[in-house]
């Protein structure tokens, strides 16, 4: 009997024992199972960790691209700001240095002292500055006849795009009658296209205003009174023309709507102008005739412009320029031959001439020009 109850308490024992090990067993696989799944989540976690740091490195820089775009978008608009301002406050000095170089206007025509700004008509034209050359060339209707169209085509096909970037063209309109000015916008716009956009060539035209009540005199019949005026008001027209063109350049041509330049001329007055070893001189004549192909300096043609304003009821222009000359070179009681030699000094003349008239019909109603060069 009493072996019965050891071998039952043995048996009871060994069952015990079973029980807590598969128990044990199975805790130990549950936890293991258990472990690895936080294993498994542990590394789950840290690639997800990696993927967010990877994704916030990544919008780091692409909010760091915005920020520079911003930043650039914001000092394009400031460098903007600050060119419109400067373009404003130079056009402001540029307007107000021309119109101040008009106010001597008012002195030598007491009408205009009743007007306010004066400035002339600009239709076509950047008004560009800061060149070495103007070229002026005043213009008036002549009826059937016209050379203005010839003229241009030979001043700027006979330049090379370096003097034409360096030089600006300036036709002025001294006609009040609209269909004139009209075919001559057209003209240009269409000829010239290329010029008047890169701002080497403009047109500008006088105002009415500017013209004293006795050139508005329509009623006289007499030629010799019309003539009269039309001398006075050409001396007028090319004052008009040289105050405006004054600020633009260092050096201004003068030249008229019926010529012909020479093949490289401009480069044979830039080359002549540069090799001059002195600086004395106030006009250079590349052609004799009239009052074409006159060059100054800049700085000089307030002096000459009042100087034609004085007497412009009374000689043609080219007149006047030679008494300009004379007034300033000849003193009184020296012979002749001194006071010439001494004008040479200051009145170059080149030759051979570098323009050619070829103008038949005048400016004048009826009358016809056939000098063409000397």
């Amino acid at each position: 009997m009493r072996t019965k109850q050891v071998n039952f308490l043995i048996a009871f024992a060994a069952v015990v024992l079973f029980s807590f090990s598969c128990f044990c067993i199975s805790r130990m696989t549950q936890t293991n199972n258990q472990l690895i799944n936080c294993r498994n989540h542990i590394l789950e976690f840290k690639e997800n960790m990696l993927r967010l740091k990877n994704k916030t490195e990544t919008n780091r820089q692409e909010l760091m691209k915005t920020l520079n775009r911003m930043k650039d978008e914001i000092e394009q608009r400031e460098n903007l700001s600050a060119r419109l301002v400067e373009k404003k406050v130079n056009t402001s000095d540029k307007i107000e240095t021309v119109t101040n170089a008009f106010e001597i206007l008012k002195f030598f025509l007491p009408h205009l002292r009743k007007v306010g700004r004066i400035y002339p008509n600009v239709i076509i034209g950047k008004e560009k500055t800061g060149v070495s050359f103007a070229l002026g060339i005043p213009t008036v209707n002549r009826g059937n006849h016209t050379y203005l169209k010839q003229t241009l085509t030979s001043i700027v096909s006979r330049m090379t795009l370096s003097e034409e970037n360096d030089s600006v063209v300036i036709v002025s309109i001294a006609d009040s009658n609209e269909d004139y000015v009209k075919s001559v916008v057209d003209m240009i716009t269409k000829k010239f296209r290329k010029q008047v956009k890169s701002g080497s060539l403009e047109v500008i035209s006088i105002p009415a205003y500017f013209y004293p009540t006795m050139l508005h005199d329509k009623e006289s019949t007499e030629d010799s009174e019309k003539l009269e005026r039309w001398k006075t008001k050409q001396v007028l027209d090319f004052c008009f023309l040289m105050l405006y063109a004054q600020p633009k350049a260092m050096y201004y041509l003068q030249l008229e709507d019926d010529i012909i330049a020479k093949k490289s001329y401009f480069t044979t007055i830039t080359d002549f102008v540069h090799n001059i070893t002195s600086n004395n001189w106030f006009s250079i004549e590349f052609s004799v005739l009239g009052f074409i192909g006159k060059l100054f300096k800049s700085a000089d043609l307030t002096d000459f412009v009042q100087f034609f304003l004085m007497f412009y009821k009374d000689k043609p222009i080219d007149w006047l320029l030679g008494y300009i000359f004379q007034i300033k070179m000849c003193h009184p009681g020296e012979t002749t031959e001194k006071c010439i030699e001494r004008n040479r000094e200051i009145r170059i003349r080149y030759k051979p001439s570098l323009f050619q008239h070829v103008g038949i019909q005048s400016s004048f109603p009826g009358r016809e020009q056939r000098l063409k060069k000397i």
